[in-house]
């Protein structure tokens, strides 16, 4: 089988940013999948699983109300609990989302309620949240975003 391009990535070089993980098309439609990565894979913690589901929770609930909720396709956490996926239909660049998930970003911290979603009736894992764990890990990823601004991926070497 092939290798798919998202395992060509250097993980032991990889860096928190705003990288395209893949473009998609069929006929007219083309969609981006962007990689948020929070933390630096293989050299940090993975982020807890509560955190990371109050994110999605969170994530998901803005981007799915906001001016750009036409243009999303899905928001959720990576199985490696090191960032999350954004996909967004069009041929888009990091620049192009860059003001929507600052926002996303800073949505969170400012939010202190209720987690939309988190009732046993609504979630298949309700009680599994963290809305100051959620906090601490969208803080340190947007301070990277604003300082860095990383959107080339590095590239494994063989």
């Amino acid at each position: 089988m092939d290798k798919i391009a998202s395992f060509t990535v250097d993980h032991l070089r990889l860096l928190p940013g705003l990288y395209v993980s893949r473009k998609g098309s069929r006929g007219d439609v083309t969609v981006t999948t962007f990689d948020l990565r929070f933390t630096a894979p293989n050299r940090e913690p993975v982020m807890d699983m509560p955190a990371v589901h109050t994110i999605e929770h969170l994530g998901a609930t803005v981007l799915r109300n906001g001016a750009s909720k036409d243009d999303i396709v899905y928001f959720g956490p990576m199985g490696c609990r090191t960032g999350f996926y954004l996909i967004v239909f069009g041929d888009k660049t990091p620049a192009d989302v860059y003001g929507l998930v600052v926002g996303m970003c800073e949505f969170i911290l400012g939010y202190d309620g209720e987690i939309p979603g988190a009732k046993a009736a609504e979630c298949g894992n309700y009680l599994e949240q963290n809305l100051s764990e959620a906090k601490y890990y969208v803080r340190r990823y947007l301070n990277e975003l604003k300082e860095n601004k990383r959107y080339d991926y590095p590239t494994a070497t063989e």
